[in-house]
């Protein structure tokens, strides 16, 4: 009986061990893909301007390979890294020649530290200052797959290359819905430069940084990469339409859009009894706009009447604008059913509308970014939460004033009859 039950554990024990080697864990049925690694291109200036000695008694350029060595140091396994140069190969003074002059110094990919950093060693400062192009050869670089991208452009000076205005390339990269993040630093910058790199920066979502010593550069950029491998929620690129009916049918999530100057944009969102919707829009700034301005958010229904509206108002310099709302649905057993037997969920039409006006020189295509979140939770149970009356709905209150009103005139009539009654009687 023993020899049995050892015979069976044996054979049960093979078993166990050909299924575990046939059938590797990672292999498993519905185990999601592992997750394609973050992309970064670092896109360095090497033109003439970068032999100025003035970061820490020696020149720009020296400041940039020693800030490239720090960094490539540290840039973490799972980050796919490329470096693309821009003024590095032309010396001369034919400007066609001298606005072509981008290129691929490292490739975009799994990083040899050793590789890297011979291809910068060999950089000497050179010609011209092509940033539009280079920013067009850095996205190129980095299509295709869903990862998420980052550019990082250092430079000591604006482009010498307009018409090409990089800011322009920089819009219409956004404009792409690619999600490709331009962040910039500027060596030593004038106020032209600053305000060049600001603009690239805000048009995709960056940021800009002023760089005046080494440990300032390689400290930044550091700070980029490892941003870069950090993970973060990827709006969904979407349109709205110029009415509800058109509109594209948004879930809970984060969506991007573009909208032009004083423009509205309708999108829709089914509400199921019991649910509250919140909704969030914000919509930047990305090029000189005039002072006044507002953004709207308005819930309605399909049919026109309004549900609830937020909405937020500006005057002067700002990033972006912001504003929300919530609407609770409430339960309803009488409700319809859909052919899930669930009940029928109601179309909320969100609308997006903005009164930003440019002068006569700001170029207001493509639209200003929008960014759109929507989220779907379960309403409120207790009607003493104010998200239970519904943002908008002021009758309630109202009725609410006028039923106390009422009451408390009846019983201070009655108790003024019974006062005079008893002064009578006394």
């Amino acid at each position: 009986m023993i020899t049995r039950r050892w015979l069976a554990a044996g054979a049960g024990g093979l078993l166990a061990v050909l299924a575990v080697g046939l059938f590797p864990a990672n292999a498993a049925a519905g185990e999601p893909a592992a997750k394609e690694s973050p992309k970064v291109e670092l896109v360095l200036d090497v033109s003439g301007s970068m032999r100025a000695t003035d970061i820490d008694g020696k020149s720009r350029m020296a400041a940039a390979k020693q800030a490239f060595n720090e960094v490539l140091d540290a840039v973490p396994d799972e980050v796919q890294l490329g470096i693309r140069t821009l003024g590095a190969n032309y010396p001369g003074d034919d400007r066609q020649v001298g606005c072509k002059d981008t290129k691929q110094l490292y490739p975009v990919g799994r990083l040899d530290r050793t590789e890297a950093k011979t291809a910068v060693a060999t950089l000497a400062p050179t010609g011209w200052t092509p940033i539009g192009p280079a920013l067009l050869g850095a996205a190129d670089d980095l299509k295709g797959g869903d990862a998420t991208r980052r550019i990082v452009l250092i430079t000591d000076g604006e482009d010498t290359c307009a018409p090409l205005d990089p800011c322009e390339v920089a819009r219409d990269i956004a404009a792409q819905g690619i999600h490709l993040v331009i962040d910039t630093l500027g060596l030593v910058p004038d106020a032209k430069t600053r305000n060049q790199l600001l603009c690239i920066a805000e048009a995709t979502g960056g940021t800009y940084t002023s760089v005046q010593h080494t440990d300032e550069l390689s400290g930044r950029v550091k700070q980029l990469v490892d941003r870069a491998a950090t993970p973060v929620v990827k709006p969904v690129a979407t349109e709205g339409a110029k009415s509800c009916e058109g509109a594209p049918k948004l879930g809970a999530g984060l969506y991007s859009d573009r909208e032009a100057f004083g423009e509205h944009r309708w999108y829709r969102v089914d509400v199921r009894p019991g649910q509250e919707l919140r909704a969030s829009v914000s919509i930047s700034a990305d090029r000189a706009v005039n002072n006044d301005y507002g953004v709207l958010l308005r819930a309605s229904t399909a049919h026109g009447r309004e549900i609830v509206r937020g909405s937020e108002a500006g005057d002067g310099r700002t990033d972006a604008i912001s504003t929300g709302l919530r609407y609770p649905k409430a339960e309803n057993d009488d409700a319809d059913t859909d052919a899930d037997g669930k009940p029928a969920a109601e179309t909320v039409c969100l609308q997006v509308s903005n009164s930003f006006a440019a002068g006569p020189s700001v170029k207001t295509t493509p639209g200003l970014p929008v960014e759109l979140t929507v989220d779907l939770v379960d309403a409120p149970d207790e009607a003493s939460d104010v998200a239970a009356f519904g943002l908008g709905r002021g009758w309630w209150l109202l009725g609410v004033l006028v039923l106390t009103g009422f009451l408390a005139g009846l019983v201070w009539g009655w108790i003024s009859r019974w006062r005079v009654s008893v002064w009578r009687t006394n």
